[in-house]
């Protein structure tokens, strides 16, 4: 009751500085934040998820303006009127002797009229018991109802999620090619500068050797160390790069022995619980391979954490990520610390992500890819 009160005695003052604000909220920007706002108590009050941006059309949302302010009024007097003469008639029904003669009880609507401790604890006690009861039962139901009217006009439409739904595809392939084109370009110079000069350097030892083959063995010798020690190096090079394609452990092991191994390797300690995961395509796996890894490795890097927990469950269609960590919290992905790769990853698969990550810690990714056959 109390959360509803509080609610719609809000809403009952922003309505009233909106009356006085209304040539300034009628401003399609000033509506939408003043929309965005309001959108979010109603989401708290009735235990929603936090909804982003109201993203309905100019005419919605002015809809919406003078509804809520009409509703607001019309809950918040009730409330008011009854929640003040409940309170209002708890204080004057004990103090009746020292309040002038025929003073009723409560000061909002018609009370009593207070003569005596008979009418007092009587009359006056029955007034009081009636508007409790009442704010005990219309404030919670008010509060839900003006926060389910502000959900449903503040909605999209199904035409206007179609919209939104192709706007978002758009951006997150766009992420992904621009992701994808990165990629290949980081492949290609580790396997330019790296694994291909090696191997023109061990043709070149080679190529010496043959030439040195009967005139000079001690030659031979050293070339042929320093070719096989060339070749060694360019195996690891490569491995690293294949690792970073698609890690061979989830391919022998899959995704739970891959992050068991993961935890164990971390430089933190981190505690894992990995639920039922059944058969998960390949590219979800490496999505949520890379997730898991690129977090431990900022929570080690950047958080100062020490202990990780890493949960991962299959819920229906779709795979829940969790990692939280102990740090000092603060993350920004515009900080160049990999969460905007692992955005990309994520929502290339056209998965969500949730990163709340308040000063002083502690910093919880959440991430949910879809995993159906």
């Amino acid at each position: 009751m109390w959360r509803g009160l509080g609610y719609l005695l809000g809403s009952l003052f922003t309505a009233v500085v909106a009356l006085f604000a209304l040539p300034v909220l009628i401003v399609p920007m000033m509506a939408r934040a003043w929309a965005s706002w309001h959108r979010r108590r109603a989401d708290r009050l009735l235990l929603s998820p936090r909804s982003g941006p109201v993203r309905v059309g100019t005419w919605r949302v002015l809809g919406w303006l003078c509804t809520c302010i009409v509703t607001s009024l019309a809950f918040g007097l009730v409330v008011v009127v009854c929640a003040g003469n409940a309170v209002a008639t708890a204080v004057t029904v004990p103090l009746w002797w020292a309040l002038p003669a025929g003073t009723p009880a409560g000061g909002f609507a018609a009370g009593v009229p207070l003569s005596g401790w008979g009418t007092a604890l009587t009359l006056g006690t029955v007034q009081f018991l009636i508007f409790a009861a009442l704010t005990y039962w219309l404030v919670p139901l008010l509060a839900r109802l003006h926060a389910r009217i502000c959900v449903a006009l503040l909605s999209p439409s199904t035409a206007e999620r179609l919209a939104q739904r192709v706007e978002t595809l758009t951006e997150t392939r766009a992420g992904a090619m621009n992701a994808h084109g990165a990629e290949l370009r980081r492949i290609e110079r580790a396997l330019h500068d790296g694994t291909q000069a090696r191997l023109v350097a061990i043709a070149m030892r080679l190529g010496a050797a043959r030439e040195s083959l009967s005139e000079d063995p001690q030659t031979v010798d050293r070339l042929l160390r320093e070719a096989h020690e060339g070749a060694e190096e360019a195996m690891a090079e490569l491995r690293v790069v294949i690792r970073t394609i698609y890690p061979p452990i989830l391919a022998d092991r899959g995704l739970a022995g891959a992050l068991t191994s993961l935890g164990a390797r971390s430089a933190i300690d981190t505690t894992l619980d990995i639920g039922d995961l059944g058969a998960i395509p390949a590219a979800v796996e490496a999505v949520a391979y890379f997730t898991i890894a690129e977090t431990l490795t900022n929570a080690a890097k950047h958080s100062q954490a020490t202990r990780t927990a890493v949960r991962v469950a299959r819920v229906g269609d779709r795979l829940s990520i969790e990692v939280t960590d102990d740090g000092i919290g603060g993350a920004d992905e515009t900080l160049g610390t990999g969460i905007a790769g692992i955005r990309h990853r994520v929502l290339a698969l056209d998965g969500t992500i949730r990163i709340d990550s308040p000063t002083g810690g502690p910093t919880t990714i959440t991430v949910s890819l879809p995993c159906a056959s």
